[in-house]
């Protein structure tokens, strides 16, 4: 009797036992396998989120459709690392930000004095620079115009003209150095309104504030506000330099890799051929 009791009390305890050991074991087990899966999915959210750069493009106000149309979705897919933002104006206010120390990446100007301004006090890199695009230089009026405007020579017969100021949009200075070399300029000037940016000059003329004025082709032909206005003609030849748009590397940027790969890109035949959409040509 002694040795049966003896037997249960020890199988009793081997049950106990082994039920203690069965109940416990997975919970040590599971908290570890969660905690992994976690740390993995944290650590990699983390990895994507650390390896995309955001560049800073400063462009003049002439590129913005293009740039936000066609160039940031295709040139974003082929790099999903780096991410655009843009900033568009005037290429003499944008040259002038930059002078001050404003955040930028790469500038983009509508003409080469502000580049080489930049490019001479060493707010540039030299070697990064590329004289990318041409356009031209577009006389327009409001689309319902009956002043018989035919051509730059003419334009006189407007009461009011618009013109971007040549002191620091560089469609004013192409419009200013046409209209001198014309023997024109003092004649003109009495009339004109200068406008911030070529976007404010195509607006006042296809608003018919102004009964005329001096865009890009490019503007004139792809706003919103296209249907607004008509191209009468371009700057005679010998009146006006080469329009020639130059892209560079900022010299203060802390993403140079990043934004010397977005500057190789606009040179592709990809990027070319959506610039050519927009009236732009390659210069060559």
């Amino acid at each position: 009797m002694r040795k049966t009791w003896a037997l249960v009390i020890a199988a009793a305890m081997a049950a106990a036992s082994l039920t203690a050991c069965s109940s416990s074991k997975p919970a040590e087990t599971a908290a570890p396998e969660t905690e992994a899966v976690e740390t993995e999915e944290t650590e990699a959210e983390a990895e994507a989120a650390g390896d995309q750069q955001e560049i800073l493009v400063a462009a003049a106000a002439s590129l913005q459709y293009v740039m936000e149309d066609k160039i940031q979705p295709a040139f974003e897919k082929e790099n999903p690392d780096i991410k655009l933002s843009f900033t568009f104006d005037s290429s003499g206010k944008l040259q002038t930000q930059i002078e001050e120390g404003a955040d930028a990446d790469v500038f983009f100007s509508a003409a080469m004095k502000q580049m080489n301004a930049l490019e001479d006090e060493g707010l540039v890199d030299a070697d990064s620079v590329v004289e990318l695009l041409e356009n031209k230089i577009a006389l327009i009026v409001p689309k319902d115009s009956t002043l018989g405007i035919t051509g730059f020579e003419d334009i006189t017969k407007a009461e009011k003209i618009a013109l971007g100021d040549p002191e620091s949009v560089p469609v004013g200075q192409y419009s200013k150095e046409a209209f001198e070399n014309l023997g024109m300029w003092d004649d003109v000037e009495a009339k004109t309104s200068f406008g911030t940016n070529v976007t404010e000059v195509l607006s006042w003329v296809a608003a018919g504030s102004a009964d005329a004025g001096i865009v890009y082709l490019t503007d004139a032909t792809t706003s919103d506000q296209f249907d607004q206005v008509k191209v009468i003609g371009y700057a005679p030849e010998g009146s006006v330099s080469k329009v020639i748009y130059p892209v560079g590397v900022v010299s203060a940027s802390t993403k140079k890799d990043a934004a010397q790969k977005f500057v190789d890109y606009l040179g592709t035949d990809d990027a070319l051929s959506f610039f050519a959409e927009y009236g732009f040509t390659a210069n060559k």
